[in-house]
């Protein structure tokens, strides 16, 4: 497997995994909800601001994975969350998911990224070290449905004290469906 940064050349298809892992996963409603969230933060989020990572076998697209800038009013730490992560239907269950964060985190601690955020299934990314964390400590940009699944990372080794807020996120992530 290997690992690819390029996600302008290669935009279609990682939009077209997205919607289509979303769809089989939670229906027809969540693929278009996510893939017009990739489609958008391809076409609309700065370089600054956007990290993507891709996994490849044999020229063909295993999975992807997006990181986006959390910017805390009053706090110099750099935050990113993590969201959202898909990997072909057919290539589920094998442990891309798994090496395509482990590969994004690593990337993001050799830029010097100092906290990792998700909104997911803490027994999933609980394995890549994402633990519980309250809206005290991590201000989430928009109100959390399912607070339970808030979760982080220091990824400096330091301990995750509270960020001074509040959170902003890029503009394709706000939006209160998405959260």
């Amino acid at each position: 497997m290997n690992y690819s940064t390029d996600y302008t050349t290669h935009a279609k298809a990682i939009v077209e995994i997205f919607a289509a892992a979303f769809t089989a996963l939670e229906g027809a409603e969540e693929g278009a909800l996510i893939g017009a969230l990739a489609r958008r933060l391809i076409l609309e989020t700065s370089t600054e601001d956007l990290r993507v990572f891709t996994a490849w076998e044999d020229g063909a697209l295993l999975g992807g994975i997006f990181f986006t800038r959390l910017t805390y009013t009053g706090d110099p730490r750099t935050v990113f969350l993590m969201a959202p992560v898909a990997v072909a239907t057919a290539h589920q269950g094998k442990g891309i998911g798994q090496r395509l964060i482990a590969h994004g985190l690593d990337a993001l601690r050799q830029e010097g990224v100092d906290i990792a955020v998700t909104y997911g299934d803490p027994a999933f990314y609980g394995r890549a070290g994402f633990r519980p964390v309250l809206e005290t400590v991590v201000p989430a940009p928009q109100p959390l449905g399912q607070p339970q699944g808030w979760i982080a990372q220091s990824l400096t080794g330091a301990p995750l004290t509270p960020l001074s807020g509040p959170a902003h996120c890029v503009a394709a992530f706000d939006d209160p469906a998405l959260w």
